[in-house]
């Protein structure tokens, strides 16, 4: 199975996103880009990776902690963009990564507002998956073999995190259905049967598109 499409993947914290975006990728033979995005955002800044790894997802509002990890960043110069605090400046980085590696060709990028990064490109599909609240709840049980409230209690810290992120560095809403192009629940579907969802709409979209020209 082949695509020209590039897939971004938003996703609350405990509904398989990541997993069901690595189906989609093995099927379509296509990479998928997650923390991956953070290693060449810093290998191309020049800034030090660990700062990226501090801000993933994450916004900096604090002006003092900008001040200090600002000393560790280099790579760029002009005055306009030295001013600007590291958070900034991360999430330009990490914007222009986005784009490079779109430009490369069809992959699946999970997380870190690409979406609107690559809003302008006519050949993506931006996907958004949720799913109950129990079902996110056993899951992060198993995986981080903790106790029921334990698990709720992360999840929602990190998709408050995430919601905050994207909020803050987009004109669009973390998780509204306006914000994406197609919305899934991994809860009703599971991770084949979501994955096979957005390899179906997938082709579909690039059929109509084909049969146009």
């Amino acid at each position: 199975m082949k695509t020209n499409t590039i897939i971004t993947i938003g996703r609350e914290f405990g509904s398989a996103g990541r997993e069901i975006g690595r189906k989609v990728a093995e099927d379509f033979g296509i990479k998928l880009y997650d923390k991956e995005m953070l290693s060449r955002a810093a290998k191309e800044s020049g800034i030090c990776e660990e700062i990226f790894e501090t801000h993933d997802e994450k916004p900096t509002n604090s002006f003092l902690y900008s001040i200090v990890m600002d000393t560790y960043s280099m790579g760029y110069t002009g005055g306009t963009y030295n001013d600007m605090p590291i958070n900034h400046k991360v999430f330009l980085a990490q914007f222009d990564a986005i784009k490079k590696i779109a430009d490369e060709g069809s992959c699946i990028l999970v997380g870190r507002c690409a979406d609107y990064a690559l809003e302008s490109y006519d050949n993506v599909v931006s996907v958004f998956i949720h799913a109950d609240m129990d079902a996110r709840i056993a899951r992060i049980s198993r995986i981080y073999d903790l106790p029921a409230n334990k698990a709720k209690d992360m999840i929602i810290k990190t998709d408050k995190k995430r919601s905050s992120y994207y909020n803050y560095y987009t004109n669009k809403h973390w998780s509204d259905a306006e914000s994406y192009e197609l919305c899934l629940s991994s809860s009703e579907l599971g991770i084949e049967g979501t994955a096979k969802a957005i390899e179906q709409y997938v082709a579909l979209k690039e059929s109509i598109k084909n049969a146009a020209l």
